[in-house]
């Protein structure tokens, strides 16, 4: 199973983007599925996670401004990015605990200007 990402772009602060996450097969049992990104020269940090009992968690520096949400029929997630800010600016991973163990999809670059 491979993750594919797409969605991002460059907007100014304030704005807003959404990502997609698309699997190419089943996500095992509904496992969780969620989003990373990585910043220039930082590590990479969780974002949002969707369980299989579809309960979200955000990082906190994300709360109240991303909505993450997931499509299970169609193996898809998304990530609503909302009041975007320059400390937003990163490569953004979709994520997902597959068969193989947890995996990350190639990544898509998400830039905010101020």
């Amino acid at each position: 199973v491979q993750l594919q990402a797409s969605g991002g772009g460059s907007v100014q602060a304030g704005g807003c983007l959404r990502l997609s996450c698309a699997a190419s097969g089943d996500i095992p049992n509904g496992n969780a599925v969620g989003w990373y990104r990585q910043a220039p020269g930082k590590q990479r940090n969780q974002v949002a996670i969707i369980t299989s009992t579809i309960n979200t968690y955000y990082s906190d520096s994300v709360k109240g401004r991303f909505i993450a949400s997931r499509d299970n029929v169609k193996n898809t997630w998304f990530l609503q990015m909302n009041s975007l800010k320059p400390e937003d600016t990163a490569i953004y991973y979709c994520w997902a605990i597959l068969s193989r163990g947890p995996s990350w999809g190639q990544g898509t670059l998400v830039t905010v200007s101020s």
